[in-house]
């Protein structure tokens, strides 16, 4: 029986008792590369894979992307409100004068209904593109295979 209370390994093994390691060769430097440095790539580094941006229009009423350009009668393409409101201008504050913060000499009423007003802008948000642009090509091969 050993003298130690525990069996662990730990520092009052002598290295006797440790199986030694077996030493493995390391890779041999490349000419002209400076000591220490490290190859991380046969292929050079790899492409950063960062997503796009782009700007859109959100219906401020159900959030959906519309076109860019608005136009006087423009209207959203799922709930029909009028594009060419107030609500979505980005001037909008209802916290201002006349809640718009251009000078406006009058109040424009009411702010979700089509107007003609001619500081309008339409209120454009950048998005960051997280989805890649589908291609259902594949999945149109595969639906052509079962029509009859």
């Amino acid at each position: 029986m050993s003298d130690r209370k525990y069996r662990q390994r730990g520092y009052h093994d002598a290295d006797h008792d440790r199986p030694a390691k077996p030493a493995t060769p390391r890779p041999a430097q490349e000419p002209g590369a400076p000591a220490g440095a490290r190859r991380i790539s046969q292929d050079g580094p790899r492409n950063i894979n960062m997503p796009g941006y782009r700007e859109v229009v959100r219906c401020a009423q159900c959030g959906n992307v519309g076109s860019g350009d608005v136009g006087l009668d423009s209207r959203c393409s799922r709930c029909g409100t009028d594009l060419h409101a107030c609500a979505q201008c980005t001037s909008f504050d209802p916290g201002s004068t006349f809640e718009c913060m251009q000078a406006i000499p009058a109040r424009v009423t009411p702010k979700n209904v089509r107007n003609s007003c001619t500081l309008y802008t339409a209120r454009t948000t950048v998005e960051r593109e997280t989805t890649a642009p589908r291609t259902d090509d594949a999945r149109k091969a595969f639906d052509d295979l079962f029509k009859f």
